[in-house]
């Protein structure tokens, strides 16, 4: 009686052990699986995606143009050395006083010159007018930055909205199909006792077929939105990721994030960049009129000669000299070159006030646009969110209709077919809102 006894508790065991394994296989999957939030997801892309860490890289290069302009104000001091032999001395003609003309061979051969130079500009209007250009240069790029940023928030919102969208689609999908699916079976088994007819078999089962399809794409769209998300993101594209939230609960919070919303213009990014565009060309104006200026640099040499005849690795005779100089430049005629440079660049002022002008109207109307698109979406949320709540009632209206006869198959599955449209319409709404909103916010160039 025990070696029976035995031999069935191993069995048991044998058959819970790859259970057991499944079982901790799955905990260990659900475990590794990201669970994020949108925010959360924006974070991530802006610490890891390529294309931020360019922008903010070019930040750091435009700042190496600035210290290059500064390094221009301060001392060039270099080292210099020379040799030169001379291979027919010069020749000098003096007059001996006796009607003769004496020849006197002058230099030597051998020539050698070492020394230091310092140069250091003193008054330099223009270079000190071009180290703002450079600062506001720094700002365009600090700006440039933010719009990237900005544009990949936006980007990896929306892909988390269509993430949503697509798991919450194929939710109700799947819903349908297995409603579906039942009502089949029940009709598989009222022919089987002689209460259904053969076609009411067939045509369950092809309303079954019918929607596989649509599951699989449904499927197909949950994991291109994973895809999309997790590029943006620069993740591994196996990594398994499951969003937090619903559309549903974002639903909750829309209509008091509608009423907050400041459509000020200030931190638009286009705005903010043609802003600093304008006051660039005005400080190049300025540029060009220094242009005009007369400059004062100072230079200090300090260098060793030496002379001599025959080998020129011998007889060294070392003289030292020094000297200081100031040279004072005054512009006076170029061919006009000054004056048509600062005429351009009067010109390209204006055109930007102009531009300016017409983004302003531009966007003005972008912003009402998308207010407008918002406010239609919320209307359109809770239009579709009262059609569910009927379709949802007709629909077991109608199943109790036709469980005691009074409605066809086929009423039965139009109501259905009815729920399951105004439930995909209304996660759409809101997927539609939130993809809106996150539209606007990039407009408005909010974090």
């Amino acid at each position: 009686m025990k070696k029976p006894h035995f031999l069935i508790v191993l069995a048991a065991i044998l058959a819970v052990a790859p259970l057991g394994t499944k079982a901790q296989e799955a905990a260990t999957a659900a475990t590794d699986t990201l669970r994020l939030s949108a925010e959360e997801c924006v974070s991530i892309a802006l610490s890891t995606n390529p294309t931020i860490k360019v922008a903010d890289m070019e930040i750091t290069r435009v700042s190496y143009g600035k210290n290059l302009s500064v390094a221009q104000l301060l001392p060039q001091v270099s080292f210099t050395g020379q040799y030169s032999r001379a291979l027919a001395l010069q020749t000098m003609y003096m007059d001996a006083g006796d009607g003769n003309v004496r020849a006197i061979k002058m230099g030597r051969e051998n020539s050698y010159s070492v020394g230091f130079s310092a140069q250091v500009p003193l008054i330099a209007p223009q270079l000190w007018k071009s180290l703002k250009l450079n600062d506001i240069e720094i700002a365009k790029n600090v700006e440039a930055a933010r719009a990237s940023r900005l544009t990949m928030a936006n980007s990896v919102r929306s892909a988390y909205y269509a993430l949503l969208l697509a798991l919450d689609s194929h939710q109700v999908l799947l819903k349908n199909y297995e409603t579906t699916k039942f009502n089949a079976e029940i009709y598989k088994k009222k022919f089987e006792t002689g209460t259904a007819s053969e076609y009411d078999v067939l045509r369950s089962s092809v309303q079954v077929k019918n929607l596989e399809p649509s599951i699989l794409e449904a499927e197909n769209s949950i994991r291109r939105a994973q895809l999309q998300l997790l590029m943006l993101m620069g993740l591994d594209i196996s990594t398994p990721l499951k969003p937090t939230t619903t559309l549903n609960e974002y639903k909750e919070q829309m209509y008091e994030r509608t009423l907050s919303i400041d459509t000020s213009l200030d931190n638009n990014t286009d705005m903010r960049t043609l802003n600093i565009q304008t006051d660039y060309l005005r400080q190049a104006l300025e540029v060009q009129k220094m242009a005009w200026y007369p400059t004062l640099s100072g230079s200090i040499n300090y260098m060793w000669h030496s002379m001599s005849m025959g080998s020129p690795f011998k007889n060294f005779i070392w003289t030292n000299s020094s000297t200081a100089a100031l040279s004072l430049s005054i512009p006076l005629f170029q061919g006009g070159t000054r004056y048509y440079k600062q005429r351009q660049a009067e010109v390209a002022y204006k055109e930007m006030t102009w531009q300016r002008e017409n983004l302003e109207r531009s966007l003005n109307v972008q912003v009402r646009t998308q207010m407008d698109n918002i406010q239609k979406n919320v209307k359109q949320i809770a239009t579709n969110e009262a059609g569910v709540e009927q379709a949802r009632k007709a629909n077991q209206i109608m199943e109790k209709s036709f469980q005691i006869g009074a409605a066809s198959y086929l009423d039965l599955r139009d109501s259905e077919v009815t729920l399951l449209e105004s439930e995909l319409s209304y996660y759409q709404s809101i997927y539609n809102y939130l993809v809106a909103e996150s539209e606007l916010m990039l407009l408005l160039g909010k974090e």
